[in-house]
């Protein structure tokens, strides 16, 4: 499966998680999850589109090692991420257990941002 296919799939399934928690916090009239719900759209569903947007449109296949590093630095951080606020705002896990995780989980997605940068920069495609 090409890449720009692989971060449509993780959109979707980021769109969806994103709203199952919205519907979840409006029925419940329980909001505490409210940051949770940002990053599941904005860092999963909104980056992981675009970025399969960008693999689909400009960037070539001649990085393939360097695609896929970045496809799992964004999913891992972004996983990572997202499950540790919702363990934090849910008041699962204390705070002082949950910032080495949420540190790594956002090095990770700005890992994976910086390998996006470089990848547009480096491909042929994407200035053609």
């Amino acid at each position: 499966m090409k890449t720009d296919r692989k971060y449509l799939l993780w959109a979707l399934a980021y769109a969806i998680a994103g709203m199952v928690l919205g519907i979840y916090m409006a029925a419940s009239q329980n909001h505490a999850q409210h940051v949770t719900h940002a990053h599941v759209l904005l860092l999963g569903f909104v980056t992981s589109f675009l970025y399969g947007v960008m693999h689909k449109l400009w960037l070539d296949a001649s990085m393939p090692l360097l695609a896929k590093l970045q496809l799992i630095a964004h999913q891992v951080g972004v996983l990572g991420m997202c499950v540790g606020l919702f363990l934090l705002y849910g008041g699962l896990v204390p705070v002082d257990r949950l910032e080495p995780v949420l540190g790594i989980a956002s090095i990770a997605v700005l890992l994976g941002a910086v390998l996006m940068f470089f990848m547009a920069v480096a491909s042929r495609d994407a200035w053609a």
